[in-house]
């Protein structure tokens, strides 16, 4: 992939490794809307984004500054997805599921509000976790040009159930509550969870209360840079039985969180029955 950097926008070329549909519309995020022109548009960290793709060439309308402080990290521009994709391919079911799905990358989130984005997501559908995720930035997040802030955890650390009512997320306003006041007291400290193994930060996150393991390792594969982190869903669970004998392909095991997301789209487009 070639970056070139120009006054207020940044042109990736040849992505062959990076498709900007399947990467933000896979289930990773819940605030990234494609308009009527075909333009993709969100907020990350207070930070609006304006991206169009055109074949191999992804166009990001931003600055110099932000691009290298927030965007390069962001969509992983960093990591070689050819090598991953390369090692992924050998297994057959995944080579198939990596045809559907090639281009997805994981993203690089801000820890606390994918923490909250998952709490949010369980047992509910995308369509009603963007509309609690778009309340929950409109009542509580800072109000930009372009939209709202996430909130930080101070500010939904101070308010009261009674006032997150107003978000319809039914059981898991007790559980953000809860994420928001340890996250804000220091309790736990998402940032440095990045440089922890991922047994000891998933130890960390299920201390809030509501979170299990689906979630914490949500939370660390798409915000806290571990790609080794495998979210397990029902179907991720009977995928893993039927597919591959009860055990996913041990030589992946530093990237089968990666692998994951590609099998996760191949069943999700192609509707797998299993």
């Amino acid at each position: 992939m070639k970056i070139t950097i120009n006054n207020n926008t940044v042109i990736l070329t040849e992505a062959e490794y990076f498709n900007l549909e399947r990467t933000l519309d896979c289930g990773q995020a819940f605030r990234w809307e494609k308009d009527e022109f075909g333009f993709w548009q969100g907020i990350v960290k207070g930070k609006f984004l304006k991206a169009k793709q055109d074949g191999n060439t992804i166009t990001l309308y931003t600055n110099k500054e932000d691009f290298e402080c927030l965007w390069f990290d962001y969509f992983d521009l960093g990591t070689d997805y050819g090598e991953i994709c390369k090692l992924i391919s050998k297994d057959p079911v995944l080579n198939t599921a990596l045809s559907y799905g090639k281009g997805i990358r994981v993203l690089n989130q801000e820890p606390f509000e994918t923490l909250c984005s998952f709490i949010i997501s369980q047992n509910n559908n995308i369509p009603r976790i963007k509309g609690i995720i778009e309340r929950l930035c409109q009542n509580f997040g800072e109000k930009l040009p372009n939209g709202y802030a996430f909130p930080t955890p101070e500010r939904i650390a101070n308010s009261t159930l009674e006032e997150l009512s107003i978000l319809r997320s039914g059981f898991r306003a007790k559980y953000l509550l809860d994420a928001a006041k340890k996250v804000n007291s220091g309790e736990i400290d998402l940032e440095k969870l990045i440089e922890t193994n991922i047994n000891s930060a998933r130890e960390e996150l299920v201390k809030i209360y509501g979170v299990g393991k689906k979630v914490a390792d949500c939370t660390m594969l798409f915000s806290l840079k571990k790609k080794e982190a495998f979210p397990e869903d029902v179907w991720i669970k009977r995928a893993v039985k039927v597919l591959f004998h009860g055990e996913f392909p041990k030589e992946l095991d530093s990237v089968k969180g990666v692998a994951q997301q590609f099998l996760f789209y191949y069943a999700r487009t192609t509707k797998l029955d299993i």
